[in-house]
């Protein structure tokens, strides 16, 4: 069975058990068997906790795997949550809007250019942020924007909507692990910036001109530790008001926008 998932709010989950995207659903166990063994783009996949010692778990869990996406046990009350009370016989899985691509494909896409531009995301869970900063990564003629397979928003019908129409040009890889992207993206020759209220330099004194890697951290933690000891940079934003922060796809649009001044100046 497939269904349409109800509206839910903006506010970022507490973390992936409870996390509810908005896309078409899709539930019972032969329905999931047959998309997760097709072409179908997956998210994540909901099983019923006590179905970890049946067979269908290693079967998912491997299936899921090889598509990049994770499986998360939890209770009945959640699945029926996301059906809607359907009959979901203990599983469900959440089909991703457009398929995701391998890391190295973003890597030579933006290699092909001469003034490659990636965007990395630690933890960036709200799929109205997700949706918005890769409308401004394709505006700002960014190759490609990577995210972690847990802990992140996925390519869900909101952050389509909420792209308005950029997720179509923007390609979008999910890795299992962002410290060990970001040092694939150095030996690639990038260089990684990372933006941070405790920043040791202003935005603006980072050299952004060359192969860049930007990365934003989450809307309330920002950057988690292994992320930001893997930058080469960690530059700060002016908070001049009294707000301690800037909004993720806000923060991201700044540090894109900073390094398209740069490459305009630099061209010059």
């Amino acid at each position: 069975m497939t269904k349409p998932d109800p509206r839910h709010s903006s506010k970022p989950p507490r973390d992936e058990a409870e996390a509810a995207p908005q896309g078409e659903m899709v539930y019972g166990r032969h329905a999931v068997l047959s998309m997760l063994e097709g072409d179908r783009p997956v998210n994540k996949i909901w099983m019923l906790r006590s179905l970890e010692k049946d067979a269908l778990f290693p079967k998912v869990r491997q299936l899921a795997k090889a598509k990049g996406a994770s499986v998360m046990l939890t209770e009945r009350g959640k699945l029926d949550q996301l059906t809607e009370g359907a009959t979901h016989q203990g599983i469900v899985a959440s089909v991703a809007t457009q398929a995701y691509v391998d890391l190295d494909e973003v890597i030579a896409q933006a290699k092909a250019h001469p003034q490659p531009l990636v965007v990395l995301l630690d933890g960036v869970e709200d799929p109205h942020n997700l949706g918005a900063i890769i409308r401004s990564a394709e505006c700002a003629g960014a190759h490609g924007v990577v995210i972690p397979q847990r802990r992140s928003a996925s390519l869900t019908g909101v952050v389509e909507k909420t792209a308005a129409g950029a997720l179509a040009h923007m390609p979008v890889a999910r890795v299992v692990n962002l410290p060990r992207a970001i040092e694939e993206l150095k030996d690639a020759g990038f260089w990684v910036v990372g933006a941070e209220a405790s920043g040791d330099r202003w935005l603006y004194d980072v050299d952004l001109t060359g192969p860049i890697a930007l990365v934003i951290g989450s809307e309330g933690e920002g950057m988690h530790r292994l992320v930001t000891e893997k930058c080469d940079f960690v530059a700060k934003l002016p908070l001049l008001g009294k707000t301690t922060s800037l909004n993720a796809s806000v923060a991201a649009g700044v540090m894109l926008y900073e390094a398209v001044r740069q490459r305009l100046v630099a061209s010059k």
